[in-house]
């Protein structure tokens, strides 16, 4: 064999013999399962320091440090107008975003109680402007409420936000709020009848996660809430459930926070269960039995850790209901009016 040919063979067993130590050393080693595949590496995030605290930028604390602007609500066009109540497209800014929705406004001289009303998820590649709740936002508007229904950043016309999945849907919970801030900030001539000082809420299923969201952030803004069949308290429960089963997003929330058992503080900070002794708001919860959307233990896990710190809360269970309540709805919504009608007018 010639001297040159020897050296070419010598040059590529020592090149395989390098590659091979690189793989073993970053622990991608042959024939065994990569720790940094199961346990990827968190990336550093940026941290807020308030009052000798410091936490992560996501995270409910976080946002309630956030100075709100909710501002800009316009009126665009009318969508409809009946005898009972006026519907409007409308815009506002939740901080840079512009976010659209809907409003509902009774007819008559008011005052009009306000009712901010959440949806739960919908594909934003099928969500379309005012969906979600539209039978509820005719029922309450026909008795006496007015109604706003904020599609959240990223569904219908709202601004994207790339970001909103992998930093737990918070964006909506500050979208909500500045819809608020929004309607107690406007002039707007159509929101003459309205009475900016009696505000309720209702949030279905992951509405009703952005609603618990608000009341631990914002505790003075709302003064009556329901609860539709909500998702869990514990983001651990929701990630478990759903995000798992969209390994990308899964993925990538884990290499910037970290799995639950690895990173628990992070993960209690965007749970809304680790605040509810903030909670003000008289609370009214619904969940059916037949429910195969969210558990309905879930509920009667809030209901219990609201009612072992003393706060306001009743609890309606339907037997054989599932997500949406069908045959029960009449008989939730006339008690969603009256726990409405006690609070607010």
């Amino acid at each position: 064999m010639k001297r040159n040919q020897i050296y070419k063979i010598i040059i590529l067993i020592a090149a395989l013999v390098l590659v091979v130590l690189v793989l073993w050393w970053s622990g991608d080693k042959p024939g065994s399962t990569s720790t940094n595949q199961e346990k990827p590496a968190v990336t550093e995030q940026p941290v807020i320091e308030e009052g000798g605290e410091s936490f992560d930028a996501v995270s409910i604390p976080a946002l309630m440090q956030k100075e709100f602007n909710g501002r800009d609500l316009t009126f665009s066009r009318v969508l409809d107008d009946n005898t009972v109540y006026t519907r409007y497209y409308i815009t506002y800014k939740s901080g840079e975003l512009t976010i659209s929705g809907i409003m509902n406004i009774p007819k008559g001289n008011g005052p009009f109680p306000v009712l901010f009303l959440n949806h739960g998820h919908i594909d934003t590649s099928i969500y379309t402007n005012g969906r979600g709740l539209k039978r509820e936002q005719d029922y309450l508007a026909r008795r006496g409420f007015a109604v706003l229904h904020s599609d959240y950043r990223g569904h219908a016309d709202s601004t994207k936000d790339p970001n909103a999945d992998i930093n737990f849907r918070l964006g909506y919970v500050e979208d909500v709020i500045n819809a608020i801030y929004a309607v107690k900030n406007s002039n707007a001539p159509q929101l003459n009848s309205i009475d900016k000082n009696n505000i309720g809420m209702l949030g279905h299923s992951m509405g009703g996660g952005v609603t618990l969201g608000v009341l631990v952030t914002k505790p003075e803004l709302v003064k009556a809430s329901v609860l539709f069949a909500p998702v869990s308290g514990d983001v651990r429960d929701n990630f478990e459930r759903w995000i798992t089963r969209r390994p990308e997003t899964a993925k990538r929330i884990i290499e910037l926070h970290g799995l639950p058992e690895d990173n628990p503080d992070f993960w209690d900070n965007v749970s809304p269960k680790e605040f509810y002794e903030k909670i003000q708001t008289p609370i009214l919860l619904h969940h059916g039995t037949a429910d195969d959307s969210v558990p309905i233990e879930w509920s009667d896990k809030l209901n219990d850790q609201l009612t072992a710190i003393n706060k306001p809360i009743e609890y309606k269970v339907y037997p054989g209901q599932p997500h949406e309540f069908t045959s029960a709805w009449p008989n939730v919504m006339q008690t969603t009016l009256d726990f409405f009608t006690e609070h607010l007018k």
